[in-house]
């Protein structure tokens, strides 16, 4: 029997990279995705809960599995308000580990953000890092935080502020060598990979990963 897992933020530039990558995963047998409206998506090991995130806690007997992938997280540009924008990328990520901790998760992993630090200035990143803090108190095995930078994704809902950002970095990047390598673009299908191969791995603690951490572990061929 493969493993399980619960992702949220399945639709998503990240998301929905890792969503396929897991479906495509020998090593998982199910992947039930947390979503407000229904993917249109058919595969045997996809498992669905349509859900209201403000009453996550009313599907608590239903969110089980071995392995948690939180990929929720929204823009200013999306939710300017900022109390619906921090219960996105702070409530809905720590109400799920809670959740999924007490059903019997082992491990998670959560997409953060390159300089998220919950003593910032910036409310993107003091969110991200107030998250990150909180979240190591659930006492799962394993928990692995994912900081990526620029994220370069190939979807055709992408902002052309990114994609002019991702042009530039495409020349920039080979030059950002050493201690710099962490500021290089990174592509979505990489930071998912990541995420898979680091869930396999049978790990203890707590692991914060930055963009060139990153990229050198989605290389990794898995050991199972």
């Amino acid at each position: 029997m493969g493993k399980k897992a619960i992702l949220a933020g399945a639709t998503g530039a990240i998301g929905s990279s890792l969503l396929q990558q897991l479906l495509a995963d020998r090593n998982y047998s199910e992947v039930l995705v947390l979503v407000r409206k229904k993917l249109e998506l058919k595969n045997p090991k996809l498992k669905q809960i349509i859900l209201d995130f403000d009453k996550i806690k009313d599907f608590s007997h239903e969110i089980t599995g071995d392995v948690v992938f939180c990929c929720l997280g929204t823009t200013a540009k999306q939710t300017p308000d900022k109390i619906e924008y921090r219960k996105i990328d702070y409530q809905y990520p720590l109400d799920m580990a809670w959740i999924a901790q007490v059903n019997g998760a082992e491990s998670y992993h959560l997409i953060s953000a390159m300089g998220a630090n919950k003593n910032s200035s910036i409310f993107y990143n003091k969110t991200k890092g107030e998250v990150e803090h909180d979240l190591k108190a659930v006492p799962f095995k394993s928990i692995h935080i994912y900081q990526p930078s620029l994220l370069d994704s190939s979807r055709t809902d992408k902002r052309f502020g990114e994609g002019l950002m991702n042009k530039i970095m495409h020349v920039i990047n080979p030059l950002l060598v050493g201690a710099l390598r962490k500021y290089r673009s990174i592509k979505v299908e990489d930071v998912a990979k990541a995420m898979v191969n680091q869930s396999l791995e049978d790990k203890k603690g707590i692991f914060t990963y930055e963009s060139d951490k990153i990229q050198e572990l989605s290389a990794k061929k898995s050991q199972i």
